[in-house]
Order: C-alpha cells, then sequence, then structure tokens
C-alpha cells in the first residue's frame, strides 16, 4: 500500500488525487490519508481514504486564527500564522503516523512531514510531494517572495530557505512533541527534511508546469517537475438549465469567484464592486461560491460551486484569488486570469500570470476598487493576452505531470 499524506482546502487534496489515480493505474494499491471531511470527496474518485478524525471543528481551531491565514499578505504575517497553527498540529500527527503503518512507501505533503519520519522508523521510501516547487535554487524567487523583491541568485537562495522554514515551523513541534511521547527521544536526525532529496529512495516530485516555471537546472536529478497533476473526472458534468440558457444567452461571461478565502464579513462590499466593474466593463459574469443576491442584475449568474474543468473553457477569462490549483486550472483552460491574491503563494501566481503575457496585472485585495478591476478585465481581454493564453494552454497539454511523477513513485 501506497500512503498519500495531505492537507488544506478541497483544492489541495485535487492534485493528489490526480497523483493516486495515475499510481492506480500503474497497478498499486494506494490510500490518501485527511481530515474526515474530505473523505466523500476523495472516495468519489475511486480511491481509498483514511479520515483524520480530529478537524477544526473538533479542535475548536481559532476562526480568526483561520481569518488572518487568508489574510497573510506579506512573509512576516504568514511567519506568524504558521507559529499560531503548529499548536493544533499536535492533535493530528499520531492519527497520521498510524496511517502509515503497513505501507510500503509513504508519499507526503509539504505540511505533513512527519511522513519522512515515519517512513525512516519503518524502513521505507518517501517521497516529498509538493503543490509547488520548492527546492533551493539560484535561478529564481520562490513562491512567497516571487515578484515582491528584485531577483538575484542570493535573495533567490534566501527566499527557499524563508519559505521552507515556515512549512517546517508549522510541523516541527507537533513531530517533536509525539516522537519524543511515543518513543522516549527525536527521530534519528531530526531536522527539516525538504532537501533530504539526495538519493533514488527519498525523491521529490514537484506539481507544476515547466512552461510556467521551467524546472531549473540546478536542481539535482531526484527532484521531478514535468507537469501540472490534474484531476480527470470520472463522469460529465451536467449542469442546470439555468446556467446553460445563461452561457448560450451571449458573449461568454467572465468567471468570479475567490474560494476557501473567501470571507463572508467582505460579501457585500466585494459584490457591490463586482457589480459596478461588469458594469464598467460591459460584460457579463458567473459569480461562484459567494452567497446569494437579491435583485440580480441580468448579465450575472450565481453559482454556489462548480468544476473549474467543465466551466472554464467556456468563460472569457477567470477572476480568482490566485490559489496554485485554481491558477492552474485557467491556464489549462487557455482562458486570461485576472487576479486578486489575498495571501501566501496567490501574490506569486497573480505575477506570473502577467509575467507570461496571459493575465492582468495583479490587484491586492486591499485595492481592488471598481475601476481597477474594470480596468483590469479589458485588459485581460485584448487580443493578445487572449492569444498568449491559447497558447500556454496547448503548452501545458503536451505534459502529463501526474503520470510522470506517478511513475517515478512506482518504480521505487
Amino acid at each position: 500500500m501506497i500512503t498519500i499524506l495531505c492537507s488544506g482546502s478541497r483544492g489541495d487534496f485535487q492534485p493528489y488525487i490526480a497523483l493516486a489515480i495515475e499510481l492506480k493505474k500503474l497497478g498499486k494499491d494506494v490510500q490518501i490519508v485527511g481530515m474526515r471531511s474530505f473523505e466523500s470527496f476523495v472516495r468519489s474518485y475511486g480511491i481509498d481514504y483514511y479520515p483524520i478524525q480530529a478537524d477544526f471543528e473538533s479542535l475548536n481551531v481559532d476562526k480568526q486564527m483561520i481569518k488572518e491565514a487568508q489574510s497573510a499578505d506579506n512573509p512576516i504575517k504568514m511567519l506568524r500564522t504558521f507559529n499560531k497553527m503548529k499548536k493544533y498540529g499536535a492533535f493530528v500527527t499520531d492519527e497520521y503516523y498510524s496511517a502509515c503503518e503497513g505501507s510500503e512507501l509513504i508519499v507526503y505533503h509539504p505540511g505533513c512531514t512527519i511522513g519522512y519520519f515515519a517512513s525512516e522508523k519503518f524502513g521505507i521510501p518517501s517521497v516529498l510531494a509538493s503543490p509547488f516547487p520548492m527546492h533551493k535554487t539560484k535561478e529564481i524567487t520562490s513562491v512567497i517572495m516571487y515578484g515582491r523583491v528584485k531577483a538575484n541568485p542570493i535573495v533567490n537562495a534566501m527566499s527557499y530557505s524563508m519559505l521552507q522554514g515556515m512549512l517546517w515551523l508549522a510541523s516541527k513541534d507537533s513531530v517533536k512533541g509525539f516522537w519524543k511521547k511515543k518513543f522516549g527521544k527525536l527521530p534519528d536526525n531530526f531536522g527539516c527534511p525538504f532537501e533530504r532529496t539526495k538519493d533514488e529512495k527519498h525523491p521529490a516530485v514537484i506539481s507544476c508546469s515547466n512552461f510556467v516555471f521551467q524546472r531549473p537546472k540546478d536542481w539535482n536529478e531526484h527532484i521531478h517537475q514535468s507537469g501540472y497533476w490534474f484531476v480527470k473526472e470520472t463522469s460529465e458534468y451536467i449542469c442546470s438549465i439555468e446556467l446553460s440558457n445563461f452561457l448560450n444567452s451571449g458573449d461568454k461571461p467572465i468567471y468570479i469567484g475567490f474560494g476557501s478565502v473567501f470571507n463572508e464579513d467582505e460579501k457585500d462590499r466585494l459584490y457591490k464592486i463586482v457589480l459596478d466593474a461588469l458594469d464598467k466593463s460591459g460584460k457579463r459574469g458567473i459569480i461562484c461560491g459567494m452567497g446569494e443576491i437579491q435583485n440580480l442584475p441580468e448579465n450575472i449568474f450565481i453559482i454556489d460551486t462548480i468544476p473549474h474543468s467543465w466551466l472554464f473553457d467556456k468563460v472569457s477569462a477567470v477572476c480568482h484569488h490566485g490559489g496554485a490549483g485554481t491558477t492552474a486550472a485557467g491556464f489549462k483552460a487557455g482562458v486570461p486570469s485576472i487576479i486578486i491574491p489575498f495571501s501566501n503563494d496567490q501574490f506569486a501566481w497573480a505575477n506570473r500570470a502577467y509575467d507570461l503575457g496571459v493575465g492582468s496585472k495583479p490587484i491586492s485585495r486591499k485595492n481592488l476598487t471598481p475601476n481597477n478591476l474594470a480596468t483590469a478585465i479589458n485588459y485581460a481581454l485584448q487580443d493578445e493576452i487572449v492569444s498568449n493564453a491559447k497558447t500556454l494552454a496547448d503548452n501545458i497539454a503536451s505534459e502529463n505531470g501526474a503520470r510522470d511523477c506517478a511513475k517515478v513513485i512506482a518504480n521505487l
């Protein structure tokens, strides 16, 4: 059994589901481990699931802390948030460890470093599986600093030390506490494991297109990046008659949604900005995941949730928060991006879309107004940006990151 340790939101799980599906195609038994609230979602793809019983509700996670995490718009705020989050890790580490017992190999998200130490204890291979490039390089800045600082080899290398340090901070104490309680001492060679990809038994695999961030030449041969890990839906999505009629009743609309970072407290403000911006730009819009609105204009359609893989190639542009998964889905669909980053790595994806010429210049959440959103919409719909987005999608389609990385894992 190959065990994949995951953490994060629903969008964070999707690349790992794609990886699990490819491993099953190669004849491997595989299970994903994560919070119990994602069990039905993961099992709907035919993947076995080991549910961690602790979750945000049972742990009584401070909702204000979650809000702060979703709005951590600079590295200092990120560091503070990671420091606050670490206390909750102690409640789930023992369950993650138990899930690994009896495995032949452990694949772990960078937020689940217990996977590395468990594999060492059991004498089995481990694979660091990251949803973004995270290994040290002098060639490009890390996703927490990209677009924020002037890049150079020294700054680039330091930015990865900062990224890895924050991720390790979030799990270090929980691993330490669990290990001392269970075994009476720290694991051998206890420390940040992210650069321990020095041999074929401890490789790393990355979900990222080489046409978005090219694999650095100074990575060692055991770090594998060959494309995004996209989930192929098990069945064709069937939309409502109302949505079908809306899509067919005029120009392609703009998708607008902010995923898990949307906060109900900002609903009225964001709705007003979005409606005014669409009115100023003369565009239609599909607004997702922001709740209902009264007296809806004819140029707006509201939905609660919908597969991005189904909708994104039916719209003229995608406006979102810049989550890694949503950004990748927009790139894959071949439509321009309008990214309003809220926190963490979202600023990197927003800046990268602009640098690649497939999206508008990023607008921070604090600076979002109807005028600059309307300006961004018009910029993104220029012929050159539209053409660049289609070219990027064609290039991404030539890759199959989930399949290639699954082969690396299956051959261990």
